[in-house]
């Protein structure tokens, strides 16, 4: 069941790929898809790729997390492969709850990467490990 939401979701951001490379914004009837999927989150995470608040951090070793800077000022880091954030919504309204499939920062991630709005850093890989290790 989980892979057949995980290929469903793919899709999605697949099909916001394709259609913000081409129109450089995204239809309402895909943003009516996207808040039918994961509600309250959406708009939020919508203003964080706006913000270009999403930064990919990489290493040479080709490790890479995700920096999503939150409306408070906050930096998170993100493990999109299993899309993990150590923030406080995701705790309680993801993995709690269970009312979300994930909070507003990891679909930002995805959201700015579809769009190609992620800013991009390279690191060494001790800093990477140490944003790892400061991960919640």
């Amino acid at each position: 069941m989980m892979s057949v939401i995980n290929e469903s979701l793919k899709q999605l951001f697949e099909e916001v790929k394709q259609v913000y490379t081409q129109k450089q914004s995204i239809p309402d009837s895909l943003l009516s898809a996207l808040n039918f999927v994961f509600k309250s989150p959406l708009l939020p995470a919508l203003d964080l790729v706006e913000r270009r608040c999403v930064t990919m951090v990489t290493s040479p070793s080709g490790r890479c997390v995700y920096q999503v800077v939150g409306s408070s000022g906050t930096p998170y880091t993100c493990l999109l492969s299993c899309d993990y954030c150590g923030c406080p919504a995701y705790k309680f309204s993801v993995i709690k709850r269970g009312d979300h499939i994930m909070c507003k920062h990891i679909l930002a991630v995805h959201l700015s990467d579809a769009m190609g709005l992620t800013k991009e850093l390279i690191s060494t890989d001790l800093d990477l490990a140490d944003l790892i290790m400061g991960i919640d």
